[in-house]
């Protein structure tokens, strides 16, 4: 159970990158970005298939974010400038993408033009270079002893992925809170709110939209390239629901800890996607379940995200009314036995 829940965590870490970058199209720019599918499987793609011909982890997972930002750049250009609409603009750059990510794959193979997948398991990946390093400090006998006097048998064989990650996602999580602060974030979250208003201030709202996008989809592909060198692999299938996921993570995260400053919503948008993985990876152990649930699985966790929230606020609603009706009665009450007393009081005089 240990060695589940601390995968779940690893992994839904990692997914939390691509969950504020839905973050950012969904609910502040207010963009139903569909190409969230695409972009996560070419940040994967760039990434396998640069290590595999021999580039630095770092700069590969470098070159996947500017792709995934110029991939959300198009998007938001089809929807500014092409004058098409939202939605068919993100299914239309995730249709492409779907071509272009085969492509970006068949650079591996010589005598293929697209590759659905790139194994990874003998190359070089951010994790492996940061767990060398690690390992040479000797923390993981730590950490792994404390837990073995609290009774826990099966431990992870090393700490040094939740680490960096944990680093990772905190570093991504105050660039996102300070570039909403910037006059460029502000602008973005305008936009988001009330196009017309913001266009009445002189400011270029296609500007914005494409820029918005493109972070967001550069912080999909983010995750995209972390996912691959994860897992030790990438397919051309592992984007498919990836915008499910992320949206699960954005409305579990603002249902559990609320949405109130930017600080906080982003704080939840990590938390939810960390939630999602530890429920799914629950899910999963029950005995009527197996891995081909989970889109069924990610479907109810949403499901039961959008409608229990609105259920426990009907309650409190109904609780509040109920309240404010006996606090009303209860003041009408003593206002009759004041008028009493007072005509009691002036009979007797």
């Amino acid at each position: 159970m240990f060695l589940a829940m601390f995968g779940s965590v690893e992994q839904g870490i990692i997914y939390a990158i691509m969950a504020l970058g839905v973050y950012l199209s969904f609910r502040v720019l207010d963009f139903p970005d569909l190409t969230v599918d695409g972009s996560f499987v070419t940040g994967a793609g760039v990434a396998a298939t640069m290590i595999v011909l021999g580039y630095h982890p770092a700069a590969a997972t470098a070159v996947a974010i500017v792709i995934g930002f110029l991939a959300g750049c198009v998007t938001g250009f089809l929807h500014t400038k092409g004058k098409i609409n939202a939605l068919l603009s993100g299914i239309l750059m995730m249709i492409a993408l779907y071509s272009i990510n085969l492509r970006i794959m068949g650079l591996t193979s010589a005598n293929s033009i697209g590759r659905p997948n790139i194994p990874l398991l003998n190359a070089e990946t951010i994790f492996i270079q940061f767990q060398t390093f690690w390992s040479s400090l000797g923390i993981d006998s730590t950490i792994n002893q404390f837990f073995s006097m609290m009774g826990v048998q099966y431990l992870p064989a090393t700490w040094g992925t939740l680490f960096i990650m944990i680093i990772i996602v905190l570093l991504i999580k105050f660039i996102v809170d300070w570039f909403l602060k910037t006059e460029v974030g502000l602008a973005i979250r305008a936009t988001g709110d009330n196009k017309k208003m913001i266009r009445s201030l002189s400011a270029n709202t296609d500007t914005l939209v494409i820029v918005g996008l493109g972070f967001s989809n550069a912080l999909v592909a983010f995750s995209g390239a972390l996912i691959a060198q994860y897992a030790k692999f990438a397919d051309i299938g592992m984007g498919i629901g990836m915008i499910i996921i992320g949206l699960a993570s954005v409305i579990i995260g603002e249902a559990v800890f609320g949405t109130k400053t930017i600080l906080r919503t982003t704080f939840a948008v990590i938390a939810g996607a960390i939630i999602y993985r530890i429920v799914l990876g629950l899910a999963l152990r029950v005995d009527l379940l197996d891995t081909g649930d989970m889109k069924l699985i990610t479907a109810v966790i949403v499901i039961c995200a959008l409608i229990l929230p609105q259920y426990f606020e009907k309650r409190r609603e109904k609780n509040r009314k109920a309240k404010r009706h006996a606090e009303r009665q209860m003041e009408h009450e003593h206002l009759l036995l004041r008028e009493g007393n007072a005509i009691a009081k002036a009979q007797s005089d």
